[in-house]
């Protein structure tokens, strides 16, 4: 293995670290931001909530889009705009334009984060793979668990805009990098001509209509909300129809034969699970922490660190247990 491949999974693991962590790198710091755009709690949810949206809906659809642009290029873009729109977050002049921003931010960073994956399959075998594997996803799980404590101290002592211009550097860095490191694929830009564009926008509906739904029922008393039925329908109906049409056509924007093997089913019903225990307590906790606590940015960041110190501990442990 070249050090040149070991370089360019290092600076792609540093991609999927910034899209991560500005997922919850707001979430001790909404007072302040809510102060300095003269916006309110149920605004400043949405902060959260559009950035997630993006990334969910965008995730699903990296792959086909990582065979039309190649990874190199993709990888690329994805931080390029990722950056342009962390700048355009610490400059936003209102609410509404921040939340339009926050959008445009988790959609570009979206993409870097599948791809770190692809690329750890495609430069280590055995147990490189292995510890590969381990780095990646203690680094998914580690970097919203360590965005309050980051977020709240950049709050308490600079300003909450740097919590998006802190962006910056690291994405110049992979935009002027990634184009000379990685290059084990080629963009087909004919598959364009090609796709599905039905089985996109009804994944597309499927996937935001959900994470609205799961993500503002609680607020607005589920299924008693006309919205949040609406979208619950939506939701499913679309999910249907996608469903149906990517199974019936003969070049489906997503296989969802794969789910036939029993292995991959599982693996992503663990992953699934996993996934709710990690990132649950990690939004829950400085939300309590700071509504009934009362607790400022700074202490709610710190409290919460103590959950990703003990992740990163346990990387060597993953890698013990994928030899085994």
């Amino acid at each position: 293995m070249s050090m040149r491949k070991h370089i360019a999974f290092a600076s792609m693991c540093m991609g999927l670290f910034i899209a991560q962590l500005d997922i919850q790198i707001v979430s001790s710091s909404l007072n302040e931001i809510g102060g300095g755009l003269s916006a309110g709690k149920d605004e400043m949810a949405w902060l959260q909530t559009s950035y997630l949206i993006a990334e969910i809906i965008v995730i699903p659809l990296s792959g086909w889009l990582s065979r039309v642009f190649s990874t190199r290029w993709l990888f690329t873009l994805s931080a390029g705009i990722f950056t342009l729109m962390s700048i355009a977050c610490g400059l936003a002049w209102n609410i509404q334009i921040m939340i339009l921003f926050r959008a445009l931010q988790g959609a570009a960073g979206a993409s870097m984060i599948p791809l770190v994956f692809t690329t750890a399959f495609i430069y280590y075998q055995g147990k490189e793979l292995g510890l590969a594997a381990a780095v990646v996803s203690a680094l998914a799980s580690l970097s919203p668990t360590l965005g309050p404590t980051l977020g709240g101290w950049i709050t308490d002592n600079l300003d909450w805009r740097w919590l998006f211009y802190i962006n910056i550097l690291p994405g110049i860095y992979l935009v002027l990098s990634i184009p000379f490191l990685v290059n084990f694929d080629k963009p087909d830009l004919s598959l364009l001509k090609v796709a599905d564009y039905p089985s996109i926008i009804l994944l597309a509906m499927t996937l935001g209509c959900l994470e609205y739904t799961l993500e503002e029922g609680a607020r607005w008393g589920w299924l008693d909300d006309n919205t949040i039925l609406l979208t619950s329908v939506l939701a499913l109906v679309s999910f249907i129809l996608f469903a149906a049409r990517t199974l019936t056509i003969s070049n489906p924007i997503m296989d969802l034969n794969a789910f036939k093997d029993k292995n991959f089913t599982l693996g992503c019903f663990f992953s699934f699970s996993g996934g709710v225990g990690i990132f649950s307590t990690v939004y829950l906790i400085p939300v309590f922490l700071g509504q009934v606590r009362g607790l400022n940015a700074e202490e709610i960041g710190f409290a919460v660190c103590t959950t990703g110190m003990f992740q990163l501990f346990s990387v060597p442990f993953y890698f013990w247990l994928s030899k085994k």
